[in-house]
C-alpha cells in the first residue's frame, strides 16, 4: 500500500440515537443539530489537505458530514463504507442487550442476524485492497465501529482490538506508515476532531 501516503478515518457526527447509545448500523437516521455543527467545525481541519480519493458511506448521517466537512462535491459513495450490521440489536442500546446477554461485546460476538467479527474484518480488509491502487490522500467518512476495525485491520491486528480504539463522533484518525513513503503501518493520530466543544453529542 506504499502509493498510498494516508488514510483520514472521519466518523460521522453525533445523530439523536447516537447520544443515547442506541447501536445504529442500516437504519438511516439524520444528523442531529450538535451533529451538524460538529460537523461543520471538521472544515477547518480538512480544508489545507488535498484528497485523491474521498469515499462516503451511503447513509445519510456520513454524507452530511462529508457535506459538511466541505468534500461533499468530491465524494463518492462507496458501500463497503457501511455500519457494521447489527441485526437483531439495531436500536437497542448496550444496557439492554446486557439484559439478555450479560457478557456480549460486539468485536468479539458480532450480532445475531447482523455481521460477525471475521464478516467485519474481511470487509475492512476489502476496502484496505481496493485502497492500496489509490495514490496521495484517502479521505473516508464513515461509522464509529467499522472504522474501529479499519484501524485494526491497518496496523495488522484482529478486528477485536477495535474495541480499544474509541472514535467520538465526528472525529478523525490517520492511517499512515513509520516513514514517509511507506514502512511499517502505524496509527499516526487517533480521535482528534471537535467532540470536546459539544459534551452531550457522543
Amino acid at each position: 500500500m506504499a502509493a498510498v501516503a494516508k488514510i483520514y478515518l472521519i466518523r460521522h457526527g453525533a445523530t439523536e440515537w447516537s447520544a443515547t447509545g442506541r447501536h445504529t448500523s442500516r437504519t438511516d437516521v439524520p444528523l442531529s443539530e450538535d451533529g451538524r455543527r460538529q460537523a461543520s467545525h471538521l472544515q477547518a481541519m480538512l480544508q489545507n489537505l488535498r484528497f485523491s480519493v474521498v469515499l462516503t458511506s451511503p447513509l445519510q448521517r456520513a454524507r452530511q458530514t462529508c457535506e459538511l466537512a466541505g468534500l461533499g462535491a468530491r465524494a463518492r459513495v462507496e458501500p463497503e463504507l457501511l455500519e457494521w450490521d447489527y441485526g437483531a440489536y439495531e436500536g437497542q442500546t448496550t444496557a439492554q442487550i446486557h439484559g439478555t446477554r450479560p457478557h456480549w461485546n460486539l468485536f468479539n460476538d458480532g450480532c445475531p442476524e447482523g455481521e460477525s467479527s471475521a464478516q467485519i474484518s474481511a470487509r475492512a480488509d476489502r476496502l484496505l485492497a481496493a485502497l492500496s491502487q489509490a495514490e496521495g490522500l484517502v479521505a473516508l467518512f464513515s461509522h464509529g465501529h467499522f472504522l474501529r476495525v479499519v484501524a485494526s485491520r491497518w496496523i495488522g491486528l484482529p478486528a477485536r482490538e477495535g474495541q480499544h480504539l474509541a472514535l467520538d463522533p465526528a472525529s478523525l484518525g490517520v492511517l499512515g506508515f513509520e516513514h514517509p513513503g511507506g514502512g511499517v503501518p502505524t496509527l499516526s493520530q487517533w480521535n482528534a476532531g471537535p467532540h470536546g466543544l459539544f459534551p452531550n453529542g457522543a
